[in-house]
């Protein structure tokens, strides 16, 4: 009948069991559950897609809150810079004022401070110009007494009897 040799018996054995083979795997359903076990698989890969979009569109949105919140930052930070200088002009100014103020003060102290020693000095003065003047008048009334004074007291004893009488 045919006549083969025994290579090709080998290739109709082997051509015969795949056939047998593929028969039972439909027979039993496993393409079904391959196909099953390759649905699960896509998705599987298709939530995992969907999560990573989910967790790229929170990423992105906490990205732009934190940009936001970098420069409602940078904005606050230039307000307070602001704020201190502005600060820092009105206590340089108040400083100002305030040292034009106590220099003011302290001279007045000191020029009536001026004003009372000059008062003092002359009060002094004169009071030194009277003393010497008492004491060049004891001199002279002692001077001229000495001179005068017996005369002097004799008059003015008749000066008083006479108006006594």
């Amino acid at each position: 009948m045919f006549d083969l040799d025994a290579t090709s018996w080998a290739s109709v054995w082997a051509t015969l069991a795949l056939v047998i083979f593929i028969g039972i795997i439909i027979y039993f359903g496993a393409h079904k559950m391959i196909a099953k076990a390759l649905d699960t698989r896509i998705a599987k890969i298709e939530s995992d897609l969907a999560e990573a979009d989910r967790l790229r569109v929170e990423a992105k949105a906490l990205l732009e809150e934190y940009e936001r919140k970098r420069e409602d930052a940078e904005k606050e930070a230039e307000g307070i810079v602001l704020a201190a200088r502005e600060e820092a002009f009105r206590l340089t100014a108040e400083a100002g004022a305030s040292l034009d103020a106590l220099i003011a003060r302290r001279t007045k102290a000191v020029e009536d401070k001026i004003a009372q020693a000059e008062s003092q000095a002359l009060a002094e003065v004169r009071s030194r110009a009277a003393d010497v003047a008492v004491d060049a008048a004891r001199v002279l009334l002692e001077k001229q007494m000495g001179e005068k004074g017996d005369a002097l007291v004799q008059k003015s004893i008749n000066d008083v009897g006479a108006r006594l009488n």
